[in-house]
């Protein structure tokens, strides 16, 4: 087995309870690498299309990569994988913290959990030995109060040389099967999208605990350590906003440029939030940070511990610092520019254990029904869902989390609430096949339309395009509003991306560092001769394994449904991006010509597949 890797994974059948150590193939690895990569090749493998995304037979994997848990730059990233129950596709949902790492350290590079317990189980994994243990008195917990029983319970020692024990579990949203229900770890942590603890929440599995003392083998530890030392010194693009305030020190500048969405993406910043641009201005916002923290080994340490000081309703709330897409999910969007009821509703997020975009946005779209007539008092029992109220929006996600009233219409998402509520509420329901929009607009970075709508798993912010360009000398430069000629550019860069996720490496430092520290900490880790080339065709082959999971599944992503507001259709009149509508068909084509998709059905060309080593997918989709 290569370095990098433990060499096995653990395979869980909840309905039989049964635990299996299944060595892990080594050209699986080379080919595919981990995270979602590996992930998608074997929910490929062993699921049949068609599943119920709520039944026995999806199946959840949690994945690591070669990078998670090694000294390489910022390796500390695991990857939730399923078939998503939110959009129906491909579903994976990326996170960092220590839960990743440890998994590893614990002796396994992955875990795929097949079937459904009969009663709330907890999966324990101690140095290679798994079990499962009851786990109803843990039912009904948040994630926080999971992490601590579970610590005390398994029997962690700080201090060197202790034991040490990490938690990834779902809160109440996932028990109640919210299908923006999120895998939380580290207090604040989340794998977040695609619904993925809804999915935990149906096999009725409440937490994977981890401990152990393993290291992740490395080819030429040497080397790992020196090249470490050399990328520091190599920083730029976002990396210094990153060190200073985090991914929350851009909202009132996002709010301003036409970045962020605004009043559930029908307003303009200037003209509908002009309090964004100083309330959530750099300096004050982390003036609410009480400490810094970084995820396992960062060199970064983005996020960070806020606490509420003034008086007010908020006084002594303390959390993980609010990050950019919560800021702006709960705040442009919602008008809300109160910082402190941030500080609050991330809060109740992460211990709820909900996707802070999802949840957000579907509180957005609330507020504009209620606006509009569509949703009243009655309807809301009693709640003023009124742009800017920040209490009533912590009352609405407590109902969102207890199904209670709205909060039961509301927990599934825009998609399905706006088909509950009816009465015209799909005008304001704005997602891609299911999936609220993250915060990052098209019209400002007009590359996100393709990746909002071709990625396996639809409206996603943290997938490649051109204008998220790496850190490479001689990367071309482009006009992003020139949508010709970058379909090419776009490959590019998603392909990167999946290596990114693959290797167990934060985003953040593909944004940070010189791109050439992927293919060089993969060659120095893993002993494979991997260059920019070879992680080019790594990830083309991850992006044609997730896209065929939907084709397999009958889902033709040209066919996906883009809200007009995101693309500028009608154009805005206002701001940064007025008179900007993105011409979403001329990228799409360019990008699935560069891809090899055909242009009427997405699929893959025979021979494109056959030469990325994808035989089985080329039977399933050519016969």
């Amino acid at each position: 087995m290569a370095r990098g890797y433990m060499g096995k994974i653990l395979t869980v059948d909840l309905t039989s309870g049964t635990l299996r150590d299944e060595a892990l193939d080594e050209s699986l690895c080379r080919n595919f690498l981990g995270g979602y990569g590996l992930g998608a090749k074997l929910l490929y493998d062993r699921m049949k299309p068609g599943v119920d995304a709520l039944g026995p037979d999806n199946l959840l994997g949690f994945f690591t990569g070669p990078l998670t848990g090694s000294p390489s730059i910022e390796g500390n990233r695991f990857v939730v994988v399923c078939k998503s129950p939110l959009t129906d596709t491909w579903g994976d949902a990326n996170c960092g913290g220590t839960f990743g790492p440890h998994l590893k350290f614990a002796g396994y590079d992955g875990i795929l959990v097949s079937g459904a317990a009969a009663r709330p189980v907890c999966l324990c994994i101690e140095d290679g030995k798994a079990e499962l243990r009851d786990a109803a008195a843990l039912w009904g917990k948040d994630t926080n109060e999971t992490e601590d029983i579970l610590k005390e319970t398994l029997g962690e020692r700080k201090g060197r040389g202790g034991k040490q024990v990490e938690v990834a579990c779902i809160g109440q949203a996932g028990e109640k099967l919210s299908l923006l229900a999120a895998v939380v770890n580290d207090k604040g942590r989340a794998a977040g999208r695609s619904g993925v603890g809804a999915v935990m929440g149906s096999k009725r599995l409440k937490a994977i605990a981890v401990s152990g003392k393993a290291r992740v083998p490395l080819f030429d530890a040497g080397k790992v350590e020196a090249l470490r030392k050399e990328y520091m010194k190599r920083s730029g693009g976002f990396h210094d906003i990153l060190v200073k305030y985090g991914t929350v020190g851009i909202t009132g500048d996002s709010a301003m440029s036409g970045d962020s969405p605004v009043k559930n993406w029908g307003g303009v910043g200037p003209v509908d939030f002009p309090s964004g641009s100083t309330r959530f201005q750099q300096d004050t916002v982390i003036a609410y940070q009480d400490k810094k923290y970084g995820c396992w080994r960062c060199t970064m340490s983005c996020g960070g511990h806020m606490s509420v000081k003034e008086d007010g309703p908020f006084k002594g709330v303390s959390h993980h610092k609010v990050e950019y897409e919560t800021a702006a999910a709960w705040g442009t969007m919602t008008l809300m520019d109160k910082f402190p009821a941030l500080i609050k509703l991330n809060e109740l997020c992460n211990r709820y254990g909900f996707d802070t975009i999802g949840a957000g946005c579907t509180a957005a779209f609330a507020v504009e029904c209620y606006e509009n007539g569509i949703l009243t008092a009655a309807d809301t029992g009693g709640l003023e869902l009124r742009w800017g109220n920040d209490q009533a929006l912590v009352a609405l996600l407590e109902k969102m989390a207890a199904r209670e009233g709205i909060g039961d219409i509301l927990a599934d998402g825009t998609r399905k609430a706006a088909a509950r509520i009816g009465k015209g509420a799909g005008a304001y329901a704005m997602h891609v096949q299911g999936a609220e929009v993250p915060m990052h607009d098209p019209k400002f970075q007009p590359g996100l339309a393709t990746t909002y709508k071709m990625d396996a798993t639809p409206a996603r912010h943290t997938q490649g395009h051109e204008d998220m360009p790496p850190m490479l000398a001689g990367w071309p430069a482009h006009d992003k509003y020139i949508y010709t000629g970058k379909g090419e550019l776009h490959r590019k860069c998603a392909e990167m991306i999946h290596v990114v996720n693959a290797a167990g490496v934060c985003m953040f430092a593909y944004l940070a560092y010189d791109w050439n520290f992927v293919p060089d900490f993969l060659s120095a880790v893993t002993g494979w001769a991997i260059d920019t080339d070879e992680c080019s065709r790594i990830g083309e082959r991850i992006a044609d394994i997730r896209h065929a999971f939907n084709l397999r599944e009958g889902l033709n992503p040209l066919r996906f449904e883009m809200p007009g507001r995101l693309l500028g259709a009608p154009p805005q009149t206002a701001g940064n991006v007025r008179n900007i509508t993105v011409d979403i068909d001329t990228q799409v084509r360019e990008y699935c010509a560069a891809m090899g998709w055909d242009p009427a059905t997405a699929v893959p060309s025979k021979e494109r597949l056959l030469a990325l080593g994808l035989a089985e997918v080329a039977r399933d989709l050519h016969g």
